[in-house]
């Protein structure tokens, strides 16, 4: 267990360079990027090595087509399995680079009081602590030294852009380690003289952020220090690198995008042919709660029993199934089309989850006191803004939303009565405060008919902005109670559908052959189409 820690610490700022190894976008570009937080090159192997014994398929994210309790449909190979893992890596990133304007890679290490930061720090001592003794045996034992330098090197002509071939050479040329090891046998490396040389190219190569750095470097005599702090100025210097690589990048992907991420899921299905298990369960759960809804008002219907078989429509399944995620248990698997807008799906659910709660206090308010605030302007948002910091941090497992709501109720009890003060009108009784907190309070409950009766008119506003065409840019009437949040429901309302209209575009010829095994089964199937269908 503590090799595998200590592997894991010494290892950790592979992590973004083995997350992003496997792109294949813009090839030199993206190497670039693959390539931030540099370790010793001779570490690499034995990364791979307890990676694969941590993750025996691989990554963990070669099992996601497989995380329903079903096993897969067909025997999978390890090349076939990670070339499927290699392609949702490469889908996931591009998505991220695209979609994201504020996706950038950050250089983050351990809490130095962490069991970790402390196991790091100590294996890095014993290292340059150990370099250094070899430095000063006599004759100096430069091993390990020209190791570094060979390192270092190689991520000098990382930086380096296509047809710098004059660096390039002088680079190879100064840091030859087959030269520096012949010196060495004769005890005549300039190691003080290699270090400066670096430092310099580096001073050449870095952004202007960096300067205070590199100045910092030149001011530094101890050789060891010296090479320690230069390979955590070099760590530096590949994030700078990356973000800028990943600024240029992202209009590309953006152009390309809908292409290359079709073409990547393609190749994961052909690799893994259950990689549409939970998609396909998804579309089937809104196949059968449409068919219930149909069978319930058919029911109530004279003739119901005459009626033919109801005709669904696809884009209403599929419209039905996106406003599933709103409410969605992310504990849950997401359908695996889904996965690269996972997260941002979870926080529009939660900030919906916040907003329902402000929309029940106002209506709560508003229906029990409204005669004595009608004539307040804008109580509502002074409501709302009562609301807002107490439900902060809401969906976190540790927050008490009953307290919460407790405290809101007595917050607006204070704010009531003041308005009332205020205008020589006569306070709530404590019989109508009771009646206020109570209701606000019982919110939380289960089955909470004002509950219920805002998450219906969330959920009809939502249905209605999915209706929409595409390319229509206004907003459908928002319904009654939810006036106080329109500003927040129209921003999130713009957000969602943007990651559902993409969503269709990507996936559409997929969710096609889908909806037609399940809707029309006696129809052929095939391929997923080259061209979107028309939602």
């Amino acid at each position: 267990m503590m090799t595998r820690t200590v592997i894991q610490i010494l290892h950790a700022s592979l992590k973004a360079q083995l997350l992003l190894a496997t792109l294949n976008i813009q090839d030199r570009a993206l190497t670039v990027i693959l390539q931030a937080n540099p370790v010793p090159q001779h570490c690499v192997s034995l990364c791979v090595e307890c990676h694969q014994q941590l993750y025996p398929w691989g990554s963990p994210w070669a099992l996601l087509p497989f995380r329903n309790s079903s096993p897969p449909k067909t025997v999978i190979t390890f090349d076939e399995l990670m070339a499927a893992a290699r392609n949702l890596t490469d889908l996931t990133l591009a998505h991220e680079i695209a979609v994201n304007a504020n996706f950038c890679i950050k250089h983050e290490d351990f809490p130095q009081n962490s069991f970790a930061g402390t196991v790091k720090q100590i294996v890095h001592k014993a290292f340059w602590d150990h370099l250094e003794s070899e430095l000063n045996e006599d004759p100096p034992e430069y091993e390990h030294a020209i190791k570094l330098f060979e390192e270092i090197k190689e991520i000098l002509l990382s930086f380096l852009t296509p047809g710098a071939n004059r660096i390039h050479n002088q680079i190879c040329e100064v840091l030859d380690t087959d030269l520096i090891r012949q010196q060495a046998e004769h005890n005549a490396v300039d190691i003080h003289g290699l270090a400066n040389y670096i430092i310099n190219t580096m001073g050449k190569l870095c952004a202007p952020v960096r300067d205070n750095d590199i100045k910092q470097l030149k001011a530094t005599d101890n050789i060891v220090e010296l090479l320690r702090q230069i390979f955590r100025v070099l760590d530096l210097m590949k994030v700078d690198m990356a973000n800028y690589t990943i600024q240029n990048l992202r209009p590309y992907l953006q152009r390309n995008l809908v292409d290359y991420e079709r073409t990547k899921f393609q190749e994961i299905l052909e690799e893994t042919p259950s990689a549409l298990d939970l998609t396909t369960e998804w579309i089937k759960e809104s196949i059968e709660d449409e068919l219930s809804s149909i069978s319930d008002e058919s029911s109530s219907s004279p003739g119901a029993d005459s009626s033919p078989k109801p005709i669904i429509s696809p884009t209403l399944v599929l419209n039905n199934g996106y406003l599933k995620l709103l409410q969605w248990d992310y504990r849950k698997t997401i359908p695996e089309t889904l996965i690269t807008d996972e997260v941002r799906l979870q926080e529009l659910r939660e900030k919906l989850n916040q907003l329902k709660i402000i929309a029940c206090v106002c209506l709560i308010t508003n229906n029990m006191v409204g005669a004595a605030i009608v004539d307040v302007p804008d109580f509502a948002h002074q409501l709302k803004r009562i609301s807002v910091p107490l439900l902060e941090g809401m969906n976190k497992k540790t927050f008490d939303l009953k307290e919460a709501l407790n405290a809101i109720g007595v917050q607006i009890c204070s704010k009531v009565n003041r308005s009332l003060t205020e205008r020589g009108l006569p306070t709530l009784n404590e019989e109508m405060q009771s009646n206020l907190m109570g209701q606000i309070a019982h919110i939380v409950e289960e089955n909470n008919p004002v509950s219920s009766l805002i998450d219906k008119r969330i959920q009809f506003f939502m249905r209605s902005l999915l209706a929409l065409p595409s390319f229509q840019k206004c907003m459908p009437t928002m319904p009654g109670g939810l006036s106080v949040i329109q500003t927040e429901m129209e921003f999130i309302g713009s957000q969602y559908a943007s990651i559902v209209n993409f969503n269709k575009q990507v996936y559409g010829p997929f969710y096609a052959n889908i909806l037609r095994k399940l809707l029309f089964p006696e129809a052929p199937m095939g391929k997923a189409e080259t061209e979107t269908p028309t939602t």
